[in-house]
């Protein structure tokens, strides 16, 4: 079975960085929503930038003329052709696009619309709709498909563009709560990509060594949703009755039972343990640990679990507060981040893991770094 190695990455952050403090403004004012809902705005400003700790957040569209400037497919675009310049690959090079991100309404897909802005005549392709395990699992499916021989080199892409779903104009804002406008401080818009090859093992890169997929949601309700049917609704009644708002529940803690497993542990550090039992790791050879949650105060909680097993702090990696938090290309853009600046060793290991809350989907991978210089 061939190895199936990451060879080039690319990210792709849309206009200028916003400052936490510009958020509100740059979105845009909602002057008609209920007015106990722009006061707990006011009211938890302070408190969500304490709690988050970003300092950045990137928009694809202009503040001032309203115009989008992208979309998902451009996005995803300009980070493939970064990923394939650092690869040193062209677009013909590619027999397999797996594409994945939070949300998809489009019809064709997105996979083969980039597919056509890149202009490769003939490939393989997936498009994966599963919020922030999308990545990973377009990962699995690439590095699966790549060890079996089936595809000879991937172009693995996540984006996500939620900005549109923040704005005033998107609002039906009368029947704005605290749960919608919760989601304007922790998301913004971006794009990653990497390449995954089975035919060039003389390059340096991340040789792909596991991969980790669960679903633990049967029983636990849903945190982060819309309201839209499992079937198209009527434009008008999806706005009138805010179906197309989306939400996501703030008011549970990390310790209640929604979050919790039978042991009293986090879901995401027993979801940890097993995926460390099943790939049978080593944790003394991991250099970076990538944890993608957008909330300073619950990925320290969740340190505190992960110190219990013998993965030091100094290995918790993340730039969330640079690159703002755009879900599922998180992990792709720490990956590039790890790959373009970090001083990379023979065999040393990146473990990742990503708990998504709309209906409890849990993911992972292991990367082993492979022809660099110790």
């Amino acid at each position: 079975m061939r190895a199936a190695k990451i060879i080039g990455t690319g990210a792709y952050l849309p206009g200028d960085p916003v400052p936490f403090d510009e958020i509100q403004r740059y979105l845009g004012d909602i002057p008609e929503a209920p007015k106990r809902v722009r006061q707990w705005i006011d009211n938890m400003t302070s408190v969500m930038k304490d709690m988050l700790a970003m300092e950045n957040y990137y928009y694809a569209f202009d503040s001032k003329t309203r115009e989008f400037t992208d979309d998902n497919v451009t996005m995803s675009v300009k980070a493939a052709k970064m990923a394939l310049d650092a690869a040193g690959l062209k677009p013909s090079d590619i027999d397999l696009i797996c594409y994945g991100s939070a949300q998809q309404n489009q019809m064709p897909p997105a996979s083969v619309r980039i597919q056509e802005a890149l202009g490769i005549e003939d490939c393989a392709e997936f498009s994966i709709c599963s919020n922030c395990t999308s990545a990973y699992k377009s990962l699995f499916i690439a590095s699966e498909l790549i060890k079996t021989g089936y595809a000879k080199r991937a172009l693995v892409i996540s984006s996500n563009m939620i900005s549109p779903a923040m704005m005033p104009e998107y609002y039906n804002q009368p029947k704005l709560n605290r749960e919608t406008v919760f989601m304007r401080w922790f998301l913004c818009d971006g794009a990653a990509a990497i390449v995954v090859s089975g035919y060039d093992a003389d390059k340096p890169g991340l040789v792909v060594e596991g991969n980790y997929l669960e679903s633990i949601g049967c029983r636990r309700e849903s945190i982060m949703h819309d309201n839209r049917p499992a079937r198209p609704m009527s434009p008008l009644v999806e706005y009138e009755t805010a179906a197309h708002h989306v939400q996501q529940s703030f008011r549970n803690a990390l310790h209640s039972g929604t979050f919790q497993d039978a042991s009293g542990k986090s879901v995401m550090f027993a979801g940890m343990k097993r995926m460390i039992a099943k790939l049978s790791l080593t944790l003394g050879d991991i250099r970076f640990m990538q944890i993608n949650l957008p909330s300073k105060q619950i990925t320290e909680i969740l340190l505190e679990e992960i110190l219990e097993i013998g993965i030091p702090r100094s290995a918790l990696y993340t730039k969330l507060n640079k690159l703002g938090y755009c879900g599922p290309p998180m992990a792709f853009m720490c990956i590039d981040q790890i790959m373009r600046h970090e001083n990379l060793k023979n065999n040393e290991k990146i473990l990742s893991f990503v708990t998504e809350v709309s209906k409890f989907m849990q993911a992972g991978y292991l990367l082993r770094a492979e022809g660099y210089s110790n």
